[in-house]
């Protein structure tokens, strides 16, 4: 329990530390108008309270990632709480603010096209055909999960239920952003914080035993640790609730509905220092309910008892019946509802790519039904395929964003290094898990790691050497 409440006081700690000091360093503008005011159109351009953007923003990253990622996490123990920490604080609030301020700074626009500014044409292109893919990714898994989850709870048929998750899905992808989630998502943001806080008080007051980080249980718990090793696993399953680069693609969203750059701390950094302090009460719940480590990894290995069952039965048992309707909410309501930003995002970005105006509803249906029409052919393949292409795109493009934000840094004369280092990192981990992953190249794990130290270290003296450019 010490090494859990120590954990959420450096979260908490670290948004108001760390946090003003990356606000200093990006230097804000109180006086320099947003987007939002510039270029409003009504559909995507619109000006939002602060509080309903904080939790729009907590929520579009949020959904399943927190608490199913941590849930996965938590078979390596509590090793896991160190990652959850240090790389949301140093790692993920970074990322996700620099994305969301870049965006602001540069009228509102994609992650690409920002990625493309400062890394070169070749980087913008990549991105914004990787960025669509995984986006696209997103929004499929975000139907299939749901839609299994309720044809259990209802008895519908599974393909009636994703034909209207997508029909949702269409609507909210091109409904102005304040007539629909503007209006619910901050209802939804707000019960998923209340799931998490009811679940950290039953903690704290019930005789659930949290396992504590010392130096005897400082490696890896996990039941195959030779096939599951820390590095570069743990870092590529607990994603959201410390780095994950499909938040860059949600957080030009809300930059396109910010009216005061003063707000990026608290609606970026903020959301980011929130859903890591989620994803470590959900790790120290997967832990602590079943008994320990070992027996959650003996429970997950069961037939059926995958991450939604995990969620279904710890709500139940420790919140009651409050606790069953906020399960549904976790396993079904939060995935729906990054699924259809997910959409959004990818078609603002293919929008920005090619220049399309969005202020018509033509133009909007114009660049939409493609994706949708791809994603309906992605459901046909198999989830847990999906999935795992979904992780480690998900950190590739964070570590593309850490990269591109090391740039815009170096071309602004302002220290790098609380960037490079991330970036560095973040390379290593998606280097080393491309190599050696069963859908990668499936290279021994000593060569792989090697590949990927080295690859990190030579992107970093190519930064540090190479002379700061302007243009």
């Amino acid at each position: 329990m010490i090494t859990f409440l120590i954990s959420i006081v450096v979260l908490i700690g670290g948004y108001f530390i760390y946090g003003t000091y990356i606000e200093k360093k990006f230097g804000v503008d109180v006086n320099r108008k947003t987007p939002a005011i510039t270029k409003q159109d009504g559909v995507d351009y619109v000006p939002l309270k602060l509080s309903k953007i904080f939790l729009i923003q907590f929520l579009n990253i949020a959904g399943l990632g927190p608490i199913f990622g941590a849930i996965a996490g938590a078979l390596w123990g509590p090793v896991a709480f160190l990652w959850i920490v240090f790389g949301c604080i140093f790692g993920g609030a970074v990322h996700d603010y620099f994305s969301g301020m870049l965006s602001i700074r540069h009228g509102g626009a994609s992650i690409p096209e920002i990625s493309g500014k400062y890394l070169g044409n070749g980087v913008k292109q990549f991105m914004r055909i990787f960025a669509v893919v995984l986006l696209i990714l997103v929004g499929v898994v975000f139907v299939k999960g749901p839609a299994t989850i309720l044809q259990e709870l209802t008895g519908i048929s599974g393909s009636i239920l994703v034909i209207l998750i997508f029909v949702y899905y269409l609507l909210a992808t091109m409904i102005p952003i304040d007539k629909l989630i503007g209006k619910i998502y901050p209802l939804f943001g707000m019960s998923l914080l209340v799931m998490a806080l009811g679940l950290f008080i039953t903690l704290l007051y019930q005789d659930y035993t949290i396992p504590e980080l010392t130096m005897d249980t400082l490696y890896n718990m996990h039941s195959s640790p030779d096939k599951f090793p820390i590095f570069p696993m743990l870092f590529i399953t607990i994603a959201c609730g410390a780095i994950s680069g499909f938040h860059a693609t949600q957080s030009p969203l809300m930059a396109r509905c910010i009216s005061n750059e003063a707000h990026g701390k608290k609606i970026f950094f903020g959301a980011m220092i929130t859903e890591g302090i989620v994803a470590l009460i959900w790790a120290a719940v997967a832990m602590a309910f079943f008994g320990g480590v070992r027996e959650l990894g003996e429970t997950m290995a069961q037939e059926g008892h995958n991450a939604a069952w995990v969620v279904n039965i710890i709500c139940n048992t420790m919140l009651g019946k409050i606790g069953g309707i906020l399960a549904i909410f976790g396993v079904v309501a939060a995935p729906i509802t990054s699924g259809d930003t997910a959409f959004r995002s990818a078609r603002l970005t293919i929008a920005d790519s090619f220049n399309i105006n969005q202020e018509k509803l033509s133009k909007r249906l114009m660049v939409t039904l493609p994706i949708f029409l791809i994603a309906i052919g992605l459901t046909q393949v198999n989830f847990a395929i999906i999935w795992r292409y979904f992780g480690w795109s998900n950190q590739v493009i964070a570590t593309i964003v850490l990269w591109t934000v090391a740039v815009y840094l170096k071309q602004q004369s302002k220290s790098t290094w609380f960037v490079l280092i991330p970036s560095a990192f973040m390379t290593a981990v998606v280097v080393t898990y491309i190599l050696v992953a069963p859908e990668g190249f499936q290279l021994p794990y000593t060569i792989s790691y090697s590949i990927g130290i080295v690859t990190a270290f030579i992107l970093s003296v190519w930064f540090l050497s190479s002379k700061r450019n302007n243009e």
